[in-house]
């Protein structure tokens, strides 16, 4: 798909354009995906709404961490596997260094950001959420039927706050969608141009499946440490579904539990992780690094970062093909009208919680998410600096 005021770019401009969103994207996965919206789908055209939005919907699916595999998609998308290699790096690996720092000195016990400076961080995740849930749904919901399954999905969603819920939701508005929504007259079907096959696909599905059943039967014949830390992340990024609050637990039974951390170091990371920019999953990184022993901190925090992310990647390579296929059947697009609707409606839950309740306290916050918001939408400034911006307020009135 070539936009004519907007080329493809180089394999190096992926990593760089990723690696700005990696630096400066905070708030948690629901803000990701208005910051790859706002930079990608409205800025640089990369993809129309609804595809943006099937791309989501798939992720949602999907377990793992649903931002960064929309971010793989994204650069699986523009620039092949490499693109989808360097587009997670750019995102990831700022935020996974981070950390890995501050596990080597987390005896310190020193915040990098004081609580005002995070707060601040906080309020402007509210911005660029209602900007994008507000774009997403002035497109995808354009009547009363899928305004009303838009509210439906919302209510349901807040009500039943658990991670079988943003499944269930999706599955059922499909239904809901294929027999109430019309089938599109002449409606055109946008392409999405992933390289990858249907045997690639089943190829990678398979490795899967040979990886979350495989390794812990590899491991009780070989006791090798390392390996043994990379199937407890893989069998983490492979089973929950959620987003990464829901990976804690199983995190913490796989490092905590066996005696490689005390609870206090564990939760020390898992403050930090809330102080940075990117994916929650780069907390991989810091837990791989403080339990690193005599092994490099550096090379087993990366270890276990690619460990919890490898999953992502074999499932976003194994579904994609399978999903535009599915997506270039004409009466399929009622159904993912119906799905559309619904993710509009899941981000609008996670724009009120997480979002909001963790962020606007006081009418002093309301002001700051206000102000943020008209930067954003009226003045057009580009979301880094309205981050530095908010984040610098925070501090100050901190």
């Amino acid at each position: 798909m070539k936009n004519p005021k907007h080329e493809p770019e180089s394999t190096w401009q992926i990593f760089l354009i990723f690696l700005r969103l990696g630096l400066t994207s905070f708030g948690g996965p629901v803000a990701h995906l208005g910051y790859f919206r706002q930079a990608l789908v409205v800025r640089r055209k990369w993809l129309s709404e609804s595809a943006y939005a099937d791309l989501i919907g798939l992720c949602q699916f999907l377990p793992g961490p649903a931002s960064s595999q929309v971010c793989m998609s994204l650069g699986l998308l523009r620039r092949g596997y490499l693109g989808m290699a360097l587009a997670w790096i750019g995102f990831t690996m700022s935020s996974a260094l981070a950390l890995i720092a501050f596990a080597l000195t987390v005896t310190h016990g020193r915040a990098w950001l004081s609580a005002g400076a995070l707060h601040g961080l906080k309020v402007v995740a509210v911005a660029v959420v209602a900007q994008a849930v507000w774009g997403m749904g002035t497109r995808l919901c354009n009547d009363r039927t899928r305004v009303t399954m838009m509210a439906a999905a919302a209510a349901f969603v807040l009500v039943f706050p658990y991670a079988w819920g943003q499944i269930a939701v999706i599955a059922v508005a499909a239904v809901v969608g294929l027999l109430v929504l019309p089938t599109p007259k002449n409606d055109k079907h946008e392409p999405l141009p992933f390289a990858v096959g249907t045997r690639t696909g089943a190829v990678a599905l398979f490795l899967f499946f040979v990886g979350l059943l495989g390794l812990p039967l590899v491991m009780e014949a070989v006791d090798f440490g390392e390996w043994r830390a990379f199937d407890g992340f893989y069998r983490a990024g492979s089973l929950v579904f959620g987003g990464g609050h829901v990976v804690l637990p199983l995190l913490q039974n796989e490092v905590v539990a066996p005696g490689g951390l005390s609870n206090e170091t564990f939760l020390a990371g898992y403050g930090a992780a809330q102080a940075v920019p990117g994916p929650l999953f780069s907390f991989s990184a810091y837990l791989g690094a403080a339990m690193a022993g005599d092994v490099s901190p550096w090379l087993l925090g990366l270890w276990c970062l690619l460990g919890i992310y490898t999953p992502s990647f074999f499932l976003v390579v194994g579904t994609i093909s399978f999903w535009e296929r599915i997506r270039r059947v004409p009466s399929s697009r009622a159904a993912l009208g119906g799905i559309n609707a619904a993710v509009v409606g899941i981000l609008l839950a996670a724009f009120y919680d997480p979002v909001w309740t963790a962020a606007i306290v006081t009418p002093g916050d309301f002001a700051l998410a206000l102000v943020a918001l008209t930067a954003l939408i009226f003045w057009k400034l580009p979301p880094w600096l309205v981050v530095v911006l908010c984040g610098a307020i925070g501090a100050i009135l901190g």
